[in-house]
């Protein structure tokens, strides 16, 4: 924890302790995405971070909204209840109170969602990359456990492995579990198994911890997992390949040829019609062309699988 941190959890830790039954979702979460601050300072310093936002972003609004009178601004065309011309003269007053309030209440709200939404969110990416290295690492598993080293030390052996990202993480902290906790391999299997954000190494940790409880062949089991896993990325790989073939030719159907047909359609209409300012041509070159682009690029990447 840093010192703001530290600040936070000394003057809120206590009261976030006991609202510990409201955001169970939210301690799974940090514990899944590894975060090292505890969830009683997590959630005091989402607290204490959106009331300063808030006061900070309300008293810039205020003045802001005061010295340009902003209140002054807003007209109604409507007939109104007789009190309010009676108390015109405190509309900017009363406008920017009620600005400065709003601002505060908006913008405290929307720090403590963002606050909340983030460990989900970092529990999700390790998600994705713990998926993709995950048939590696498993090879690597495979390959030590036919070598005859014992399922502890290769776990360890591969959470010193840089190569492969996440899934060497999570093994650090099965290694963890059986050096420093002093658990064997089942129960450390079992912890990770708990916590780790990932269902594919979920069901490959539990499937593990059930072959060296029955006492079958671990080895064969590894091998198993390398090969289903295998298959499996093969079928993603295709699967993606042909989502890709497809958003190519939206793209090309959409963005090119339909902004270019929209294009000479506009251009004829207006030397047809004699107008001078062609506003829907500057709208498709400068708008839909560009942000349609970047919507597409983002789609890409968010879809594509990590190597």
């Amino acid at each position: 924890m840093n010192r703001f941190e530290l600040f936070c959890f000394n003057l809120l830790g206590e009261r976030m302790r006991k609202k510990k039954e409201r955001y169970i979702e939210l301690q799974g979460s940090l514990i899944s995405a590894r975060h090292k601050v505890p969830f009683e300072a997590y959630l005091a310093t989402a607290t204490i971070t959106s009331a300063i936002a808030g006061v900070l972003a309300a008293a810039v609004a205020g003045v802001t909204s005061y010295i340009f009178k902003i209140p002054h601004m807003i007209t109604y065309s409507g007939s109104l209840p007789i009190v309010v011309y009676e108390y015109a003269d405190l509309l900017l007053i009363a406008g920017t109170i009620a600005i400065t309030l709003l601002t505060l209440m908006v913008v405290s709200g929307s720090t403590y969602f963002l606050f909340l939404m983030y460990p989900p969110i970092m529990a999700g990416e390790r998600k994705r990359k713990i998926d993709a290295s995950l048939p590696h690492a498993i090879n690597y598993i495979t390959a030590m456990s036919t070598a005859g080293i014992t399922p502890a030390e290769i776990f360890r052996l591969l959470g010193e492995s840089p190569v492969y990202g996440e899934s060497a993480a999570e093994a650090r902290y099965i290694a963890r579990e059986i050096d420093v906790f002093g658990r064997d391999l089942i129960d450390a299997l079992r912890v990770v198994s708990t916590i780790t954000p990932s269902d594919r190494l979920k069901e490959f940790l539990q499937g593990a911890m059930g072959a060296i409880s029955s006492g079958s062949n671990l080895t064969e089991y590894f091998k198993l997992k390398a090969n289903q896993y295998a298959i499996e990325n093969q079928q993603q790989q295709k699967a993606f390949l042909d989502t890709l073939g497809l958003i190519s030719e939206s793209y090309v159907t959409a963005l090119v040829a339909g902004t270019l047909f929209l294009v000479i359609l506009q251009s004829v209409m207006s030397m047809l019609s004699g107008g001078g300012d062609p506003i829907f041509l500057y709208v498709i070159i400068y708008l839909i062309m560009p942000f349609g682009s970047l919507m597409f690029l983002v789609m890409i990447d968010s879809m594509t699988p990590e190597v």
